[in-house]
């Protein structure tokens, strides 16, 4: 009878040990976290911007929680089909993306996404967001952006390049087209690196720069006409106004955000929330976004998940009102 009574009282331990893991199943997932390679999904292509920013990231995270974290590009939609595919994968803490929020907040008024933006995702971080710029070459013969405005009135239809079709980049210009009576040709690419490219190769009249344009300013082989998604100038370039300067409406900038799947454990957030803003916060990282010019801008959950939606209301209104639709 004893061994039994020490039998059940074990099985019985056993059991509500059990049940206390599916009751609060925080208490074990998570501790072992992680112990095989974490991958990131970046939605634009190598060498845009935030391609090179989740790769500065990534490197630093990798050293602090002691497993590869491999970056994979899915660019396409503006960001939605990294999105998607993030959104299919394994709450683990194994998939994760840095997409911007504008493929939470903006994409889904204008395309059909594979998601429920407000649902299908666990937001960890934020830790920079989008300035834009226009660029032209710098052996153009046109120097200021009222020059720029003068040239594109008597030669309708010059073309550009975007990181993407409805992106905050491509509506800023739009929204100066409309302003100044311009008429432009869109040419969206999978990022901006590819845009940087095909103005290079001189295949386009100008650039909706999202970031990277700023190394090939520096290098003086884009001149930088005006910024927007922004209301400050840039104490690197004092003499390049911002869009609401010159008399027009601007669009709003977007985020650069870490997010999982819905449904991630809190213990696996805790964690990688804590690696990537110890990273975020470090010289090395700091150095990758005054390369690009882009500001440090950390926001932790709670705020994402405060901020998001209201954004997703406004920016619908937002888009509304300037015409744009599915």
């Amino acid at each position: 009878m004893a061994v039994q009574g020490r039998i059940f009282k074990s099985l019985s331990w056993g059991g509500a040990l059990f049940a206390a893991t599916l009751i609060f199943p925080n208490i074990t997932e998570g501790q072992n976290y992680p112990d095989k390679p974490i991958t990131i999904y970046c939605s634009y292509e190598a060498g845009a911007t935030t391609d090179v920013t989740t790769r500065a990231l990534a490197a630093g995270v990798e050293k602090i929680l002691g497993v590869p974290v491999v970056v994979e590009n899915k660019a396409g939609g503006g960001a939605t089909v990294c999105s998607a595919l993030v959104a299919s994968r394994k709450p683990d803490g194994y998939s994760l993306g840095v997409i911007t929020t504008a493929a939470l907040t903006n994409r889904p008024h204008v395309l059909k996404v594979a998601y429920n933006p407000l649902k299908d995702f666990t937001l960890i971080m934020q830790y920079s967001r989008y300035i834009g710029g226009l660029c032209v070459l710098s052996e153009s013969a046109l120097k200021t952006i009222d020059e720029f405005i003068a040239y594109a009135k008597t030669h309708p239809g010059l073309s550009y390049g975007s990181p993407g079709m409805y992106t905050q980049q491509s509506l800023a210009v739009e929204l100066l087209a409309k302003c100044k009576g311009l008429t432009f040709k869109h040419v969206p690419f999978k990022g901006g690196a590819p845009a940087n490219t095909a103005l290079l190769g001189k295949h386009l009249d100008f650039v909706a720069g999202s970031g990277q344009h700023v190394a090939f300013v520096k290098q003086g082989v884009f001149r930088l006409l005006l910024l927007y998604n922004t209301d400050k100038r840039d104490p690197n370039f004092p003499n390049v106004p911002v869009t609401k300067e010159i008399g027009c409406q601007d669009y709003p900038g977007h985020g650069m955000i870490l997010v999982g799947p819905r449904g991630l454990p809190e213990a696996v957030v805790k964690k990688l929330a804590e690696a990537f803003k110890k990273v975020s916060e470090g010289s090395e990282f700091q150095e990758v976004l005054n390369r690009f010019d882009l500001p440090y801008d950390y926001k932790d959950q709670a705020q994402l998940e405060k901020e998001v939606p209201p954004e997703y209301e406004m920016i619908k209104d937002y888009l509304q009102k300037i015409g744009v639709t599915k």
